[in-house]
């Protein structure tokens, strides 16, 4: 009985040792799973970590676009209000000048102030030329609401319909960009319905 007692006691031991074998192996493959997950979790952060890296990288060069956009409006346009001011100054001598047309026989005086208006004229005009300011006549020209401001419509059988025909104020351009649109007279189509202009 010897013998038998001994083998189930090596039995009951080698039992005792797989449960334990399987219960370490059950542990460790528990660890395992854990570390898995755990290194699952960590590879998704990585990833949210590098897309966010990714659209604040794009935000960045958004914003660092639109910052040098501006400072270049900026430098171009910064004139604007300076020269909205100076503008009356061109048209008061664009008046004078026009005012002594057809008076030659009025005598060697008013010849010699036309003659220095226009001279100070020009050279205003070349001032502002410097500075990408474009004097806007449009006469002949399609109407167009971007340049242009219609004062009124004028019949005019020899003009285009919808065409300027006559400029009551010149308009002007800074770098291309309206700073006072051009007033205008447009030509109305022969069959045009009548308008009240009472109304």
């Amino acid at each position: 009985m010897n013998s038998d007692e001994n083998r189930n006691e090596q039995v009951e031991e080698l039992n005792e040792a797989a449960e334990a074998a399987a219960e370490e192996m059950q542990a460790e493959g528990e660890v395992q799973q854990d570390e898995v997950s755990e290194l699952d979790a960590l590879k998704e952060q990585l990833q949210d970590s590098q897309e966010q890296m990714l659209r604040l990288q794009a935000e960045m060069q958004n914003v660092r676009r639109r910052a040098e956009m501006d400072v270049q409006k900026a430098h171009k346009f910064a004139l604007e209000k300076f020269v909205k001011e100076l503008l009356p100054v061109a048209d008061s001598l664009e008046k004078a000048v026009e005012s002594t047309e057809g008076q030659e026989t009025a005598g060697e005086l008013v010849a010699s102030i036309r003659q220095g208006v226009e001279m100070t004229l020009n050279l205003f005009v070349s001032s502002l030329k410097k500075f990408n300011v474009e004097p806007l006549n449009p006469v002949g020209e399609p109407f167009d609401p971007q340049q242009h401001e219609a004062m009124s419509m004028v019949p005019a059988p020899d003009a285009e319909p919808n065409s300027v025909v006559a400029v009551v104020q010149k308009g002007y351009l800074l770098n291309g960009r309206v700073v006072r649109p051009a007033m205008v007279m447009v030509a109305k189509a022969q069959d045009a319905p009548k308008i009240d202009e009472q109304a």
